[in-house]
């Protein structure tokens, strides 16, 4: 099995989200599926020009001075690329990629075998590295600067520890929740990549490789359709396609046009912003029962049969990027924008928020919703 294939150790947020087609979470099997369409050299990366460049610049002058390069952190919300620029990272040095993730390691221990085994300038990736044990942490400090951890034998008075050389490596580090990063291991990497939301022009050019690689006929229209429901997510790009592929072989010729993407997406309850069941869901509680809001998230759970975490972590993310939900100090309030997508008539006297004066039995300090 290739570097290329291994799959990650251990799920990086559990279940939460997957069963949605545009959730930025991969299961099991969409992780083999995304390793046949992962690009395999920078050459062949697509979007994210800053952080691209940045790193070609990284790795070719270490490929020059014949040393690994320094350790890389790369920040952003999933599904944008950063397990792919990782075994790109180990593709353009010519070494071998170790993967695993920071819930996998619960013990130093278990880091300090990993380490020992790491080859001259071996790559070694750590997904949701926020979430790495404490020791762990505290042992890949000394690994990180001097490429030497020191082994722990023994218990109490009498304990030892026993100096152990590692071969210089290359640290990958790849988080969704920068702000959990302890500030020693944050300063111990030398270069730190932010990746952003991709265009749609972007995830047009994804979509035209991915089909390629899949044999699927896409049209330029039906290319735009997908991607402008793609939440700007090449994750979610692909999946959608593999699902209106599905459709247009069943439902159609095969080619994958606007107007077929349209139908497949509206069967998989994707419309035009990228909102699926339970985004509209949250919108059409907040909106009809609510009037607008604020109201607390685990009231808006209830009212929309879902877990309070569930609509916090899946839905309110993109919701509040998309302009359609604010999140303030007295609760969710649906915005302007989201009244007019659900196609309902804005309330009399205005909103919460979006320039228009509360009405007077809002004008508590108290949510008008309790959660």
């Amino acid at each position: 099995m290739s570097s290329f294939d291994r799959p990650l150790t251990g799920e990086v947020d559990g279940d939460l989200g997957q069963d949605w087609a545009v959730s930025p979470q991969a299961g099991d099997e969409e992780r083999v599926v995304e390793s046949a369409l992962r690009p395999h050299s920078l050459h062949d990366f697509i979007g994210q020009p800053k952080v691209a460049r940045q790193l070609d610049l990284v790795l070719e002058g270490a490929k020059r001075r014949g040393r690994p390069p320094d350790h890389v952190l790369l920040s952003g919300p999933p599904g944008l690329g950063k397990t792919s620029l990782a075994l790109i990272i180990g593709s353009e040095l010519g070494t071998s990629v170790k993967i695993t993730s920071g819930p996998a390691i619960e013990r130093s221990g278990d880091l300090a075998a990993m380490l020992s085994n790491l080859g001259h300038g071996d790559v070694l990736f750590i997904d949701e590295i926020h979430r790495i044990a404490r020791p762990a942490e505290e042992l890949l400090y000394m690994a990180m600067e001097d490429f030497r951890v020191d082994v722990v034998v023994g218990k109490g008075p009498g304990a030892t520890a026993i100096p152990l050389e590692i071969n210089p490596f290359t640290l990958v580090g790849a988080t969704t929740r920068a702000g959990l990063l302890t500030g020693p291991l944050r300063d111990r990497f030398g270069f730190v990549g932010q990746m952003e939301f991709y265009e749609p022009a972007e995830l047009q050019l994804v979509l035209a490789r991915s089909a390629s690689l899949l044999g699927v006929e896409l049209t330029d229209d039906g290319s735009a359709e997908i991607a402008g429901r793609s939440r700007g997510t090449p994750r979610i790009a692909n999946r959608l396609l593999r699902r209106v592929r599905d459709y247009a072989e069943v439902e159609a010729d095969g080619r994958v046009t606007r107007d077929v993407a349209r139908a497949a997406l509206a069967l998989y309850d994707v419309d035009e912003l990228g909102l699926d069941r339970l985004d509209r869901a949250v919108l059409e509680a907040l909106v009809a029962r609510f009037g607008g809001g604020p109201v607390g998230v685990s009231t808006l759970a209830v009212a929309v049969g879902e877990e309070p975490n569930t609509v916090e972590e899946v839905c309110e993310p993109f919701l509040v990027r998309a302009g359609l939900l604010a999140r303030t100090p007295r609760g969710r309030v649906a915005t302007e924008a989201a009244w007019r997508h659900l196609g309902h008539p804005l309330p009399r006297g205005g909103l919460p928020l979006g320039g228009g004066s509360l009405p007077a039995a809002d004008t508590s300090p108290e949510p008008l919703f309790e959660a």
